[in-house]
């Protein structure tokens, strides 16, 4: 298992500043890292130096367009469905909370988690 590195403070600060905007939201952590959550489907966190989604296959590409990648916790093993929020969009306040909504929207659609 790689040994990860500590998010900056001020990602998770931001991070956890853009969630409080929204409805519903359910703070956790994963892994050590600030995450969050819809109806027990995780749609957005911290990950070290990055921001990730959980997002659709059109919205990936929409993202992808605008600098997003495939989200590799290890190199070699992306985590489907998830990509990294680009630095462009980190910095643009409205455009980072539209794609919460999204993210959002998204992980609510799907069907619950089964609790072991």
């Amino acid at each position: 298992m790689p040994k990860f590195t500590k998010a900056p403070a001020p990602l998770v600060e931001a991070f956890r500043q853009a969630i409080a905007q929204l409805p519903n939201v359910e703070p956790r952590q994963m892994f050590g890292y600030p995450a969050a959550f819809s109806k027990s489907q995780m749609f957005a966190s911290v990950f070290q130096d990055s921001l990730i989604l959980r997002l659709p296959e059109a919205d990936r590409e929409a993202l992808g367009q605008k600098g997003a990648r495939a989200f590799e916790p290890m190199p070699g093993r992306p985590m489907r469905e998830y990509v990294t929020v680009p630095d462009a969009v980190l910095d643009a306040h409205a455009e980072l909370h539209a794609w919460l909504l999204k993210a959002q929207a998204y992980a609510a659609s799907l069907p619950p988690k089964r609790k072991r």
